[in-house]
């Protein structure tokens, strides 16, 4: 072999070994920090694993190492909110979360607890408790949620007040359970879906199937069942 030829044959290993080690440089740190999984450290772990606990999924320690016990919390989580279940906190399992992945709470909703009253929120959370009550806390944050989601629609008032107290918009309003209080759980539920948690996807309207009579609510896009309640848009 002359010496040219194993200059070029070293130039072109070089080369190539130069635009493997940018490949691995630069394309693995996005594609990681598009998702959260086993073996993850830091902040945003430890934002998961705190919600996970107050939710009743996770029961280890909040010490931002995504180990076993938070995989096996998290893929409870998805399986109860219709998510894949398999263990990596992704686009989909953050925003259900109510969390972006670099662990500061979702900035998806117009509306964050900043700009609310104690008033506001104690309004909303009673609302969940006068509505939702005996339904899972996931069940309680849905209901939150589409109070939120009707205030960010043209559709409805724009204060949670206003849609709360719309005539014949919530049965609780209606019957008087409104004025039944809160407790701390409705209350937790309505700050998980200020900071950005919707279970439902979206949704303006639920119902009970098994007491609605209205034909019309049975009209409407369904996206999720959630306990005793139909979400839908």
């Amino acid at each position: 072999m002359t010496q040219t030829k194993t200059i070029k044959i070293v130039a072109l290993v070089l080369t190539v070994v130069t635009l493997l080690t940018l490949l691995i440089v630069f394309a693995l740190p996005s594609a990681n920090a598009a998702v959260v999984k086993q073996g993850s450290t830091g902040e945003v772990v430890k934002t998961i694993q705190t919600k996970l606990k107050r939710w009743g999924y996770y029961t280890g320690s909040v010490d931002g190492i995504f180990g076993a016990k938070t995989k096996a919390a998290v893929q409870y989580f998805q399986r109860k909110n219709g998510l894949t279940a398999d263990g990596i906190v992704g686009s989909a399992t953050a925003k259900a979360m109510g969390i972006t992945l670099s662990g500061t709470a979702s900035s998806s909703g117009t509306t964050t607890s900043g700009k609310l009253s104690n008033s506001d929120l104690y309004l909303l959370s009673c609302c969940v408790y006068g509505e939702a009550r005996g339904e899972s806390y996931t069940g309680k944050v849905a209901v939150a949620a589409v109070i939120l989601n009707r205030v960010k629609s043209s559709a409805f008032p724009n204060s949670i007040s206003g849609v709360i107290y719309q005539a014949g918009a919530f049965t609780c309003v209606s019957d008087g359970q409104i004025n039944l209080g809160t407790n701390d759980e409705c209350t937790r539920a309505a700050q998980d879906a200020l900071n950005g948690w919707d279970p439902t996807g979206g949704a303006i309207y639920y119902f009970n199937p098994a007491t609605a009579t209205s034909k019309w609510i049975w009209s409407r896009p369904q996206l999720v069942t959630i306990g005793k309640h139909i979400f839908c848009s």
